[in-house]
């Protein structure tokens, strides 16, 4: 791994400066991404609730997640779009505090379509929180160092659904659903303050030399130097659009993410009415599931650093494998206990989580360091598809064949997976990416 720049490198003015803004956009965008998957999840944490209160059923819920995801992913797309020529400083605040007066209103209704009016507004929103931080860990931190990042960033997904489940059950619990929505929505509504305090835009507009610069970064200044002058709308078209490798992840990321979303969103309802958990527990098997993702993003970002010199393939090859089995245990094993189920949670999260992370943070490489919102965008309006299907869909699924159909639905997803990353994986063994060739670094 390329080390930090020594003092005599650069101006210690420069260090100092770099080190300071690194330091802070992550954490503001750790911090405001965890805020953004408390209010995107929050509905999730209620749902017994409100199918037990209000006479909702599942194909409801279903309906209502579908809608969400769609709207979601298109707006990834549309705003990584935007972001690339927006301030991620101003851009992420504003689409958290948006997000955080969506979940109050939610709290303040009591009917189905403004149920499913106000989520699918939120989804909107959501889309303004990704492609600012995959700019900024594009921008302020290099290649042979990104994985490791971008996986401590990832885990803000599982710190807010580790901490939720559990803080918006008490809220549920001892006042009533509503108040999860509140406590959801004013949490991003301070977070959102915070992010105008620590985020800044790109290095480059704060006159920086590129971070491929600044750490000596080889395989990072060939790709700062890719396809550089190019006009947007080339770079949109020959680097996103017609990018075989992007089509490729995105589709894998259909099957990643009807996985994730499927357990994420279904798993507290499985474990009420196939074991008979209470909602705390079974809510609190979520945040076992978020823990378990937490330290999977850690392994799988370290690991595809260290271990394959930034090949992030290899790796997803691998978490994909014990993607098929921890899902195909939690459905087979036959002993039902409430800590097996726990287990079976934490292995699924685990590794569940290196591909989500691992594709999203591929499609920037793979991409043109001008379009890493475009790219992440791109790649995720098709994850959120896959998240679409875990809905209503998927809803169809069980109400048809039952919890069998549900988990021979994810166990088939994920084989797939392992069949659309071989193409890469071969192609991985030539270079890192096309037009990266370590022969052209020499």
């Amino acid at each position: 791994m390329t080390s930090e720049p020594p003092c005599n490198a650069e101006s210690d003015a420069i260090n100092r400066k770099y080190r300071y803004w690194r330091l802070h956009v992550f954490i503001g965008i750790y911090v405001g991404y965890t805020a953004f998957y408390i209010t995107r999840k929050s509905l999730t944490y209620i749902t017994p609730v409100l199918i037990q209160d209000l006479g909702l059923d599942k194909t409801d819920i279903g309906l209502i997640g579908t809608l969400f995801y769609f709207t979601y992913g298109t707006s990834k797309f549309i705003s990584g779009i935007i972001s690339d020529r927006s301030n991620p400083r101003y851009f992420m605040a504003a689409g958290l505090f948006l997000t955080g007066v969506i979940n109050i209103l939610f709290g303040l209704s009591t009917s189905f379509w403004a149920f499913a009016s106000l989520w699918t507004v939120n989804a909107f929103f959501q889309g303004w929180g990704w492609p600012p931080c995959s700019k900024i860990l594009a921008n302020w931190f290099s290649r042979t160092e990104r994985g490791f990042w971008w996986g401590l960033w990832n885990t803000a997904h599982n710190l807010g659904g580790a901490i939720a489940p559990v803080a918006l059950s008490f809220f549920v619990v001892t006042l009533g659903w509503q108040f999860g929505m509140y406590a959801a929505g004013i949490f991003a509504l301070v977070v959102s303050l915070i992010l105008l305090v620590e985020l800044r835009d790109i290095p480059s507009r704060m006159g920086l030399p590129s971070v491929g610069r600044w750490r000596n970064d080889q395989l990072e200044i060939a790709h700062e130097q890719e396809g550089k002058g190019l006009p947007l709308k080339a770079i949109f078209f020959k680097y996103v659009i017609s990018n075989r490798y992007l089509w490729l992840l995105a589709l894998c990321y259909i099957l990643v993410y009807v996985v994730r979303i499927a357990i994420s969103d279904w798993g507290n309802l499985y474990l009420t009415e196939v074991h008979n958990c209470s909602l705390t527990r079974a809510n609190s098997a979520l945040s076992v599931l978020e823990i378990g993702g937490f330290m999977g993003c850690l392994v799988a970002g370290w690991g595809s650093d260290w271990w394959f010199g930034g090949n992030r393939t290899p790796m997803n090859t691998i978490f994909s494998i014990g993607v098929l089995l921890s899902v195909a245990g939690l459905w087979l094993i036959p002993v039902s206990g409430y800590f097996v189920q726990l287990m079976l949670f934490f292995l699924i999260g685990f590794f569940v989580y290196g591909p989500q992370m691992l594709i999203g943070m591929a499609a920037v490489e793979y991409s043109h360091k001008e379009a890493a919102g475009a790219a992440s965008g791109f790649v995720s309006l098709f994850a959120y598809f896959g998240a679409a299907m875990a809905g209503l869909p998927l809803a169809f699924v069980m109400e048809s064949f039952g919890w069998d159909g549900f988990f021979i639905t994810l166990s088939t997803c994920s084989f797939l997976i392992l069949m659309i990353l071989l193409p890469l994986l071969r192609s991985e063994k030539a270079s890192i990416r096309e037009g990266f060739d370590q022969k052209k670094l020499r």
